[in-house]
């Protein structure tokens, strides 16, 4: 499982976008979007309960495999913003499935990033 999980991090979070409207799809009873990043080739997606990751595959995308992050799976996590010399901030989460890592594209504020992770986690929402 873990070598599954270490797919994401890959991920860059490029900035922040509108919520993709098919997002509902996905959702269960009481989760609501919060927050959604475009990566390189798909989007990320922060509700109340969980990270969502869309990720396109293939020469025409239209294979799309999504990872699903519960927020009650994370046992601890880290953010780093960029200094700098540093173009990337980072947010690193250590879960019950394996350690995280995204990357997060100057011009990302990591902070609101930082606290929508914290309110989840320790159960503010």
């Amino acid at each position: 499982m873990v070598n599954e999980v270490s797919a994401i991090t890959a991920w860059t979070l490029v900035r922040e976008v509108p919520i993709p409207n098919d997002i509902g799809n996905v959702l269960v009873a009481g989760e609501q979007p919060i927050m959604a990043f475009a990566t390189m080739r798909d989007s990320a997606v922060f509700t109340n309960k969980r990270i969502v990751i869309r990720d396109a595959q293939g020469i025409t995308g239209k294979k799309v495999e999504m990872y699903s992050i519960p927020y009650s799976s994370v046992v601890m996590w880290s953010s780093e913003n960029a200094g700098t010399l540093d173009f990337n901030a980072e947010l690193e989460l250590w879960t019950k499935a394996g350690h995280l890592k995204l990357k997060l594209n100057k011009g990302v504020d990591i902070r609101k990033l930082d606290h929508l992770i914290s309110s989840a986690v320790l159960g503010a929402f």
